[in-house]
This record gives C-alpha cells, structure tokens and sequence, in this order.
C-alpha cells in the first residue's frame, strides 16, 4: 500500500479534500498525438464556497482547455461540473479511490461511454498524479495519467 504524503494534508470544511491542490500545476507527457503539456491550476472562488479548475492542454501546436466548478452539490455532497472546449461537460460525485492511493480524491462521472474517474493523488516530492479511468466489467481501467508539479 502507498505511503501517506505529508504535504498533502486535507483543509476544513467541505472543499477541504481540495486543499493539497490549491495552486497551478504543471505535467509534461507524451501521447499518441506526440508531446503534450498541462497545466492546472486550482482557485477558491465565490468567497471560498467554490473551487474553479481551469486546465489547458498544449498538444503539438494546438491545445484543449477545460473549465470545472467544483463544490457542494444541492444536497451538500462534493461535485464537479466541467466543460471543455470540445463542446462537452460532465457532472462528477466525489468517489472513493482508496484502490489507487489512501489519500485520493476521485471524481465519478456517468458519460456517453460508461462510468469514468478522474483522480488526483500525492506523490512524494510535493506534487501529485493525476488520471482518467473507465469502469468496466474487470473494474477500472486507466487511459491518462500525467505527473504534476508546482509551477511557480
């Protein structure tokens, strides 16, 4: 089983699982369609009621841009609503990803195809991974994973 990080230290309230990734964040990767680098950054907004993720993937000499509005749903529980600059958008519930790490912080979220998981998890340098998963019948299989650290 992986290691607890120390830098990720979960804050108050219920954004509080959101903490450890305040701030922007870089991942550089390779991908079928060539290199690619993201960058994430993670803003309180709404006087702190919300969480405002906004993601801009450079692919070759184009990019792909994502907006989510992260925060408690109309029955109290931790939601996201993304939309990206493809035209799509999903609805996530904050999930259990225990399997992937014990201080994950998933997002589930039924799409066109099936069930999908977005996860963030710590590594142990101060930084975190995230991936992209699809629910099948053996359980889940990943499709994207990119290693994030600070930018400063």
């Amino acid at each position: 089983m992986a290691k607890t990080a120390r830098h990720w230290k979960r804050g108050r309230g219920k954004l509080g699982p959101l903490a450890p990734l305040t701030g922007t964040w870089t991942a550089q990767a390779d991908s079928p369609m060539g290199p690619i680098r993201c960058t994430r950054t993670f803003t309180p907004i709404l006087k702190g009621t919300r969480i405002e993720l906004t993601a801009r993937w450079e692919i070759g000499k184009g990019f792909y841009e994502e907006l989510a509005i992260i925060g408690p749903d109309k029955d109290g529980n931790l939601a996201s609503w993304s939309f990206t600059s493809d035209g799509k958008n999903s609805t996530g519930a904050l999930a259990d990803a225990t399997d992937i790490h014990p201080q994950a912080i998933a997002f589930e979220a039924q799409m066109p195809a099936g069930l999908a998981r977005m996860a963030y998890w710590p590594d142990e340098d101060g930084g975190f991974y995230w991936a992209v998963e699809a629910k099948n019948k053996k359980g889940w299989k990943r499709f994207t994973e990119h290693h994030y650290k600070k930018s400063f």
